[in-house]
């Protein structure tokens, strides 16, 4: 690991700029070679050069920070984004930018996130899509409360546990291939959403998808570095994979691996859209789009058919909330890990986090051990609630969390960790938008992991979710794998208000970091003052490890696991961590992808102030 060195007063983050990978099969920098597909070398390895060549996978200067803000935090990378009549934020300037026209033309926050989400499946592959789910929450300005919407698919009925299990590999389901495979609910989900909230007709919501898949977009730093990862898995893994010629015919056509600003179209894709723009939910789940999918599964060998898609239905929820320090913060339910952010937040408030200090050891020490405790009671007990009797009251609750936080020394890290008992009775995108008339959405969608399954079906566009992998083998799991079952889920987005009145839409993506970084960001905001902006450009940190997990952690890393810390979370920090014993891995990248609404003042001016993700091609607009 780096310890870079830096003013620890002045709390710099290390400037990282990602530069292309070189193309298959081309020479590559030294640097690149020492590397290997998808990791880094460590900065203190090599002389940097003023310029690295092109193809070079990375520009490191631990000496060089960022530039002087007169105002504001010092490691903020920009101003948080103002306006009166709405705002948006998402990973990718398109997509933001749609999401302001939709308000502009009189669309409610809803109609802007279902239009932003559409244009995502296209410029945003490696992280969502039509292929796979979408979560939700709604601030309702006239009922004035939050609703939950889960738009979760489930396994298909016809895969049984014996087929599983004789596919699985080393007692899991494998992340590619139709065994991963579980129904597409997002564009039921959109539906969903705009029976009830829409403003704008539903075609109009697709038509700048539509435009942008036909006249194609350039390829971003970021987007364009996981695309081209994913096609390698997808290459490496082929044999596990039914067939993968649709999937680099959609996504390297011609076998041309995509390249950073290389301009991409999915003409299959804007096909697709135009059909659901015409004939709304109905083509998808019981129409042509359904008959082609069912079709395509019968082909490969596969097992999701159009009965499973007929009987797919979003669902309203009530969102989990506890009170942090005086801010209500919400948590999604159903089958996902929205609790694991409230009992994080819970455990912390037991703890003097301001008196500890910004980015202190201390500070980040009692968060890392809140979020293993939290995590084992994840691995445990969270699962589809249609199947599973899960003890949400008791382990969301004040008391627990008491007790769990008494487990949390802060001279020594505590070796093993488990679940607690309970009563016998009892790759992602992040996105969100806000109107003028004081509707706010926080929204999340993913394929699960990257792009997905590697399955495109014929003529569609889009990759189909590999979110079945999460189902567990394991006998009396309450997450254990049965068909027609919805999969534990790690997406979830993010809500919090005050005294009432909605206060911040955000979320963090990427995998198991989702909870560990909305967490911080609510630290960040209510421990520690960062605006909406700083808040997301503060250095984090990602634990890694449980003794007990849920299908996507890293066996064999010990009872401790791994504490990844990016290179601008001071030395000493870093220093005293590991001095205390805590494992560490490199900055790998893992830290998740921020986006965030705030209200700032309600009334005769609504003020919104948006921030975005600097660790991604992300952009938030308000006007």
């Amino acid at each position: 690991m780096y310890i870079g060195k830096k003013d620890v007063a002045m709390h710099r983050r290390t400037f990282i700029q990602t530069l292309p990978l070189a193309a298959a099969g081309s020479a590559a920098s030294v640097q690149s070679k020492a590397a290997g597909l998808g990791q880094r070398v460590p900065a203190q390895t090599t002389d940097q050069p003023k310029f690295q060549p092109t193809g070079a996978e990375r520009f490191i200067r631990p000496d060089v920070h960022t530039g002087d803000r007169p105002s504001g935090a010092s490691f903020a990378t920009r101003s948080p984004a103002l306006g009166l009549n709405g705002a948006a934020g998402t990973a990718h300037p398109l997509a933001t930018q749609t999401a302001i026209a939709m308000l502009k033309r009189g669309g409610s926050a809803v109609d802007a996130a279902v239009a932003a989400n559409a244009v995502l499946g296209f410029v945003e592959p490696v992280s969502s899509g039509l292929g796979g789910d979408c979560f939700a929450f709604v601030w309702d300005p006239k009922a004035a409360k939050l609703m939950g919407m889960a738009g979760s698919g489930r396994s298909p009925r016809s895969l049984s546990m014996a087929t599983v299990r004789s596919r699985a590999v080393n007692g899991h389901i494998p992340a590619f291939g139709a065994i991963s495979v579980s129904t597409p609910g997002a564009l039921d989900g959109w539906w969903t959403l705009h029976q009830r909230y829409g403003k704008l007709k539903w075609a109009e919501l697709f038509e700048p998808a539509i435009a942008a898949c036909e006249a194609g977009d350039p390829v971003p730093q970021i987007i364009g570095y996981y695309l081209k990862r994913n096609l390698q898995e997808f290459h490496r893994y082929s044999e596990m994979i039914e067939e993968t010629a649709n999937a680099f015919k959609t996504y390297a056509p011609g076998g041309a691996m995509p390249n950073e600003y290389d301009v991409r179209r999915n003409p299959d894709l804007a096909r697709t859209y135009r059909t659901i723009a015409e004939g709304g939910r109905d083509v998808f789940y019981d129409g042509p789009i359904a008959r082609t999918i069912d079709a395509y599964f019968k082909r490969i060998g596969g097992w999701l058919s159009a009965e499973d898609l007929r009987e797919q239905h979003a669902e309203w929820v009530e969102p989990l909330v506890t009170k942090y320090r005086g801010v209500d913060v919400y948590g999604m339910p159903a089958n996902t890990q929205g609790l694991a952010t409230l009992q994080m937040l819970n455990m912390l408030e037991n703890f003097d986090l301001r008196e500890f200090g910004f980015q202190s050891p201390h500070s980040l020490h009692v968060q890392v051990e809140a979020k293993r405790l939290a995590f084992e009671d994840r691995a445990r007990y969270y699962a589809d609630p249609h199947f599973a009797k899960i003890p949400i009251e008791w382990l969301n609750s004040k008391e627990y969390a008491k007790e769990r936080a008494k487990l949390i020394r802060l001279d020594r890290i505590r070796e093993h960790v488990y679940p607690g008992e309970a009563p016998n009775h009892g790759d992602t995108t992040y996105f969100t938008t806000a109107d003028k008339d004081g509707m706010m959405v926080s929204m999340i969608q993913s394929n699960f992991r990257g792009m997905g399954s590697g399955l495109v079906a014929d003529g569609l566009g889009f990759m189909f979710q590999d979110r079945g992998q999460l189902f567990s083998l394991k006998d009396g799991h309450a997450n254990i794998y049965a068909p027609g079952k919805r999969p534990f889920q790690t997406i979830i987005p993010g809500f919090a208000s005050k005294d009432g009145v909605p206060w911040i839409a955000f979320g963090v993506l990427g995998g198991d970091m989702q909870p560990q970084g909305q967490t911080q960001i609510v630290v960040n905001r209510v421990d520690y003052g960062l605006d909406v902006q700083a808040a997301a450009d503060s250095p984090r940190w990602h634990h890694e490890g449980s003794s007990q997990t849920m299908g996507e952690d890293r066996p064999g890393l010990g009872p401790r696991g791994l504490l990844h810390l990016e290179a601008g979370v001071p030395a000493e920090t870093q220093k005293a961590l590991a001095g205390l014993g805590w494992p560490m891995g490199e900055s790998d990248g893992g830290f998740g992808r921020y986006e965030c609404i705030e209200l700032l003042k309600q009334g005769a001016d609504n003020i919104y102030a948006a921030g975005s993700e600097m660790r991604a091609d992300a952009v938030a607009l308000a006007y």
